[in-house]
């Protein structure tokens, strides 16, 4: 092996032999929920995180339920449970970060539990908060929450992204439930 090549060693591998842990799938497009059904039979921990968006149609209004990320499926396995996951009818491949399996903290599965959950407007006060803020949610359901301010959309919209998903999820933000961290 040449200087410039990496060994097996200096990759990052985050699955534990007897220590559950959150990954993330990459799934056909559309395919999310079938994932999800073959994951519960297969009695694979998984969360799919869904949004509740209505439609409009000329001669009436439908609710649906679809993912808020698309093409991702979220797995809580240990080592073992691995391949069993990727043998799964429309899964890709898991999430890497530059050739690194990297889990996700159990805090960023509660927080796109909690955002998904509740249907909470939250607005950002106009020159309060600068693009790449870090920012918390200090009131409200959502308190706790934590990202980085990645966009301000007008005066009631910012987007915060979520470092370890590696989405951004776009959310109106009260200016009075925020704060800036340092």
């Amino acid at each position: 092996m040449n200087g410039l090549q990496k060994s097996e060693k200096d990759y990052e591998n985050h699955l534990h032999p007897t220590e559950p842990r959150w990954f993330a799938v990459y799934t056909r497009y559309k395919s999310e929920k079938v994932v999800k059904r073959l994951l519960d039979s297969k009695n694979i921990e998984n969360y799919l995180p869904l949004q509740t968006v209505v439609r409009q149609y000329t001669r009436k209004i439908k609710r649906h339920d679809i993912p808020l990320i698309s093409c991702y499926i979220f797995v809580r396995i240990t080592n073992d449970d691995y391949v069993r996951v990727l043998e799964t009818e429309n899964v890709v491949k898991f999430l890497r970060f530059a050739r690194n399996l990297l889990s996700i903290p159990d805090e960023e599965i509660n927080i796109l539990r909690r955002v998904v959950g509740e249907g909470i407007d939250v607005e950002a006060e106009p020159g309060r908060f600068q693009e790449g803020d870090a920012v918390e949610v200090v009131g409200g359901k959502l308190t706790g929450l934590r990202g980085r301010l990645v966009e301000k959309q007008g005066k009631k919209h910012m987007l915060v992204e979520l470092e370890t998903v590696g989405y951004t999820l776009k959310m109106s933000v009260d200016a009075t439930l925020l704060k800036k961290i340092e």
